[in-house]
């Protein structure tokens, strides 16, 4: 048992994929109804989002601070893009999703300057730039929602693109979302530059001490910007991929979804004091919180009462976290 515990403690991937196997089995064997075709790719369609935004949030982490910017800025890049490509009369999907990225990007450095050059407390940072972000677009530049009829047609269209479909036991059809593939790719990218490259060592090395990075010869403040920056042009993406994928933009959307991404990324084994977490395990704590709420949701249990069930989940996760790294430092 020692053992297990060990290997746990060294790999929480596996705790989450042992919590994320064990919630699959159960919940399917209370209704059987998890296992069909339209739930599994419903299911792998709605942590594509979640997913994304907490790869963004995991790069911050792993550096020791906390981002709750990323909604503000997802929903102001994807809000602004669209109304850009209205207003301009564009179409096409890299310019657009090129727009999205960029504006991300811009407003993640913004939180860089406060971080870096004034030492200001992450949490704070984001907090103030993500209100006064989402301030500026419902008071600048709107409050209407976009719907289908307005939105640009090859968004949608880029939205709705399939991978395959089958044919249920009733005769319907059902398909996997693209967008799942887009997720993966962007996974990949995000592993192999942690794992293989000297931004990624930087970003744990920072995690670990801001002086000790320094000392090992990396440039805190290069590593920074870079940090933010990455993490907000992955939010500006991520946003119009929603829009793209839900048909609509909302300025008034993402509120709120701080707390579910964070738990996601906590869940998969990344501690809030930096230097530990993986991409692999976002990825698995991200699915199994989508498997979790949808679980809820099979079995009638009323929205507020999943709140509750995130919230114990942030708890249960971040407790975790800090017995294994009490355990690892002893």
């Amino acid at each position: 048992m020692s053992g297990i515990a060990q290997a746990f403690r060294r790999h929480p991937e596996l705790m989450v994929a042992a919590v994320l196997v064990l919630t699959v089995v159960t919940i399917g064997l209370v209704n059987p109804v998890f296992w069909q075709p339209s739930n599994l790719f419903s299911l792998l369609r709605a942590s594509v989002i979640t997913g994304i935004l907490g790869l963004a949030v995991l790069l911050v982490m792993l550096s020791g601070g906390i981002d709750v910017s990323f909604p503000a800025f997802a929903i102001a890049a994807m809000y602004l893009t669209v109304k850009a490509m209205i207003a301009w009369g564009f179409d096409s999907i890299l310019p657009a999703f090129a727009m999205a990225t960029g504006i991300g990007l811009l407003l993640g450095l913004v939180n860089a300057v406060f971080v870096h050059y004034l030492r200001m407390i992450p949490l704070i940072v984001t907090l103030g730039t993500g209100t006064a972000v989402r301030g500026f677009i419902l008071g600048v530049v709107g409050t209407s929602q976009i719907n289908i009829d307005q939105m640009p047609p090859k968004l949608i269209e880029f939205g709705r693109t399939q991978l395959f479909s089958v044919t249920q036991a009733a005769g319907s059809e059902t398909g996997l979302s693209a967008m799942v593939l887009v997720y993966a790719v962007i996974a990949l990218l995000i592993h192999l530059l942690l794992r293989y490259t000297m931004l990624g060592r930087g970003i744990y090395a920072l995690g670990g001490g801001e002086e000790a990075a320094r000392r090992v010869g990396f440039n805190i403040r290069q590593t920074t910007f870079l940090i933010y920056g990455l993490a907000g042009a992955i939010a500006g993406f991520a946003g119009l991929l929603h829009g793209a994928m839900i048909w609509t933009a909302n300025p008034r959307d993402m509120v709120g979804l701080e707390l579910d991404v964070i738990a996601a990324v906590v869940l998969g084994g990344a501690s809030i004091f930096g230097g530990r977490g993986s991409v692999i395990g976002t990825i698995l704590g991200g699915l199994t919180l989508v498997v979790i709420t949808n679980s809820l949701i099979i079995l009638g249990i009323d929205t507020t009462w999943q709140r509750v069930v995130v919230g114990l989940i942030v708890i249960a996760a971040t407790a975790a976290t800090a017995w294994r790294d009490r355990k690892r430092i002893a």
